[in-house]
């Protein structure tokens, strides 16, 4: 990178925790935190992105009230079928150009403002979509899958039949693990893969800052 503030993207398997981790260290130091589902979010409500996804999925995902109905889109785009399949890269092609133009123009602020050492990238497709390109290293959250199936059950209400589908619809694990530069152990306490993910990005603040 041109010796700016470096992009740090964190990947992990579904649950894995990756969010929880990057605001723990948010807390430590001065990260700020690209959140590629909070993108997502925003750019469902973009009246451009709305009308393509009516012509491609049909009116049933607009709400009455112009919304995205969220979970009908899901129903659509998550698993490992054929069907699901296609659905779901239309889907990209139609949703990840937008995301990546907001998030590149988030980056750029932080960048600008110069504020922060470091920004995150929490993205749960960040492999997928070939973003670890514009990121100066990757991180893995490693977390045991029993953790990581107890944690969307919790958080996010999932039967074990949903955790499948979704994590079905991603790399697998092994294939993430592989493609990230660093790998952080998050098996118990969380204090302690804060710590790893701290040390691990003071030391690409200190490559970076080297090779201006």
């Amino acid at each position: 990178s041109s010796g700016s503030i470096p992009l740090i993207g964190l990947v992990g398997g579904v649950g894995s925790g990756k969010s929880t981790v990057g605001r723990g260290l948010a807390a430590r130091m001065q990260i700020a935190v690209l959140d590629a589902d909070q993108a997502g979010h925003k750019v469902l409500q973009l009246p451009e992105v709305k009308a393509a996804l009516a012509q491609r999925f049909g009116d049933g995902i607009i709400a009455p009230t112009g919304e995205v109905v969220r979970s009908a889109l899901a129903q659509l785009v998550f698993g490992s079928d054929e069907v699901a399949r296609r659905n779901r890269t239309d889907l990209e092609q139609i949703v990840h150009p937008v995301i990546r133009q907001q998030l590149r123009q988030e980056l750029a602020e932080y960048r600008r403002a110069g504020q922060c050492e470091a920004v995150l990238l929490d993205a749960a497709l960040l492999l997928e979509s070939g973003w670890q390109a514009e990121c100066d290293a990757v991180v893995f959250i490693d977390t045991p899958a029993e953790r990581r199936r107890i944690w969307t059950a919790q958080s996010r209400n999932w039967t074990s039949e949903e955790h499948d589908r979704r994590e079905a619809s991603q790399w697998t694990l092994d294939k993430k693990r592989a493609a990230a530069d660093f790998v952080v152990s998050n098996s118990g306490d969380l204090a302690v893969a804060v710590d790893q993910l701290e040390s691990i990005v003071r030391g690409i603040i200190a490559r970076e800052s080297g090779s201006r």
